[in-house]
């Protein structure tokens, strides 16, 4: 997987956790068998930035822990002009699927709040939003199901288990 990291937090993320970040997002490609060439971005942020995104795009006025941004095709996107390449080019261009905000201080809190490690709240975070770009939402109960099953069987299957 092509993943881009950007830390924008105040005091920076330790090494260790933007590599964990990198393991598990590589590991749940894998899980999901995603393309080799699939691209994303996680931005790190603060709860300052987080709750403006939050507030700009989904017009929540406050911080959150995790913000994720799909990139989709639609059916008719290109509709006038149809791209026609055969099946070996096709695989060779990467898909972007889309770019996650997490909110570092978010994963301190819940992490303490919850009694898990700052480990755990991390990947679940990325987990979740990894999925959210994917096309796994929880909105109805019957998606909540399956998302949140996958999301802990990853999480448990990498070792990082509540």
């Amino acid at each position: 997987m092509d993943l881009e990291i950007y830390d924008k937090t105040k005091d920076g993320v330790p090494a260790k956790h933007v590599d964990m970040i990198k393991d598990v997002l590589e590991y749940a490609g894998k899980y999901l068998e995603l393309a080799e060439n699939t691209e994303m971005s996680v931005t790190l942020m603060n709860n300052e930035d987080i709750h403006r995104i939050n507030k700009q795009y989904r017009g929540v006025d406050r911080a959150t822990d995790v913000i994720s941004f799909a990139i989709e095709d639609s059916e008719d996107e290109d509709a006038d002009f149809p791209l026609v390449m055969d099946p070996e080019m096709a695989a060779e261009i990467p898909e972007n699927i889309g770019d996650i905000f997490v909110s570092m201080d978010k994963v301190e809190e819940q992490a303490e709040y919850l009694g898990h490690s700052y480990e755990r709240e991390l990947g679940f975070l990325v987990v979740h939003g990894f999925l959210h770009l994917n096309g796994y939402d929880h909105m109805k109960p019957e998606d909540e199901k399956v998302m949140f099953k996958l999301q802990a069987d990853i999480l448990d299957a990498y070792g990082l288990k509540r």
